[in-house]
């Protein structure tokens, strides 16, 4: 009874100020983030390394994609902004020669190198999870070194 008389004094009020009541609005889908394009890494002409950072945040690697040239030493600075997931970065290929696993706790930043020898394209990722719980990985924590 209460609904039905505050439903009613609800009508005439918006009959009385003229308001039309309508549905909740439609709401508008976002337009999807446009990608980022892939990080061609520089040889540094001093030493000759090849030098990026990659920031950990929570389940994406930035920048998700690298570019290297084949021979020349890589360094990447894996530098997490997140304060309490721990993360790691896995770069494994036996037939490339890479084996790579490195944790990077909370707020820290470890520094990796490499030297790819063969061309291709490898994924990286973090494998870190809870106990029943999906890996960073499967919750889309993974990237690609490209090897020119």
């Amino acid at each position: 009874m209460r609904v039905d008389l505050l439903s009613g004094w609800l009508a005439i009020l918006v009959g009385a100020i003229g308001v039309t009541v309508m549905g909740p609005a439609p709401i508008a889908a976002a337009e999807p983030a446009s990608p980022m394009p892939p990080l061609q890494v520089p040889v540094d002409m001093a030493d000759g390394l090849q030098r990026a950072t990659v920031v950990l945040d929570s389940y994406s690697y930035t920048p998700h994609h690298l570019i290297v040239r084949a021979g020349k030493p890589v360094e990447l600075l894996l530098t997490s902004i997140t304060s309490i997931t721990p993360h790691n970065f896995v770069l494994k290929d036996e037939a490339a020669g890479l084996s790579i696993e490195r944790d990077v706790r909370a707020g820290k930043t470890v520094t990796v190198q490499f030297t790819p020898t063969k061309p291709g394209t490898y994924s990286f990722y973090c494998d870190k999870k809870l106990l029943f719980l999906p890996s960073h990985r499967d919750k889309g924590m993974e990237g690609t070194l490209e090897v020119r």
